[in-house]
């Protein structure tokens, strides 16, 4: 049986058919990005590469990093650990037939709080980069380089609220800036929204946050639209374990 073929939003509205031409390029684009983080056919498990790229500590406790870097010669780990230069015990392999690379370290081969970054090696050229799957990232006070950096303290925080099914009927949105939602002419924290703005939330009546600029931007004028790790939450607000405690908060409030 034949493959019934897909009507098109031109199809239907005379005023787009002189843009035909544009409209299937931009369709056939986004069908080939489709395709290529699709998983198995599963677009939602090709998204979930975080988990599998970046720094992870394995079902033993130990360190495993790894980063996709398809035109990469040579990549080391450098930081604080091994004093900013390359090291062989911290340099990655490429994993046959992919173009992922990858480290395995002991448990003590990384501190809570190191910050690192990857030394990376091309044809023609090198240079440092925060890798791209990094969940932390802070900024030098002095220097205000970046660099991404080892969160793993010695108490996580734990959630209290261990399952939460959000309302949805009807879904009422509140849109918030963390570092602006203070009376104060300073940036705003995690712990301070969590303590001065879900109380009026909940209060207001809304049932769901949409937190802007959360993820972690250089330029903090740019309302976060500049986005550098999109798996890191921005680390002027406060720690990953302020957030989880804020978005905890939440949750036992009710709010999404």
């Amino acid at each position: 049986m034949a493959k019934k073929k897909q009507k098109m939003i031109y199809d239907q509205d005379k005023w787009l058919k002189p843009y035909k031409e544009v409209i299937d390029r931009r369709h056939k684009m986004i069908l080939d990005l489709r395709d290529r983080y699709s998983v198995d056919g599963s677009l939602s498990k090709g998204l979930n590469n975080h988990m599998y790229y970046g720094l992870h500590r394995d079902e033993k406790g130990n360190w495993v990093f790894r980063e996709w870097a398809p035109n990469a010669t040579e990549i080391y780990l450098i930081g604080d650990f091994n004093n900013w230069h390359e090291n062989e015990k911290y340099k990655l392999k490429r994993v046959k037939g992919t173009d992922n690379w990858e480290l395995k370290l002991a448990d003590k081969a990384l501190n809570h709080g190191d910050l690192y970054k990857m030394k990376v090696k091309w044809e023609g050229g090198e240079g440092e980069r925060i890798p791209a799957w990094c969940r932390r990232v802070v900024q030098d006070e002095q220097t205000k380089i970046f660099s991404a950096q080892v969160w793993h303290p010695a108490k996580p925080y734990a959630f209290k609220k261990k399952s939460f099914k959000p309302s949805k009927s009807p879904l009422l949105i509140y849109e918030c800036h963390v570092g602006m939602a203070q009376e104060e002419g300073k940036v705003g924290s995690y712990r301070e929204f969590t303590a001065n703005v879900l109380p009026r939330v909940k209060k207001l009546g809304y049932n769901t946050l949409q937190i802007m600029a959360i993820m972690e931007h250089p330029y903090y004028a740019s309302f976060g639209y500049q986005v550098t790790n999109f798996f890191a939450p921005s680390s002027r607000f406060g720690t990953p374990d302020e957030l989880k405690e804020l978005i905890d908060t939440a949750h036992s409030l009710g709010i999404a």
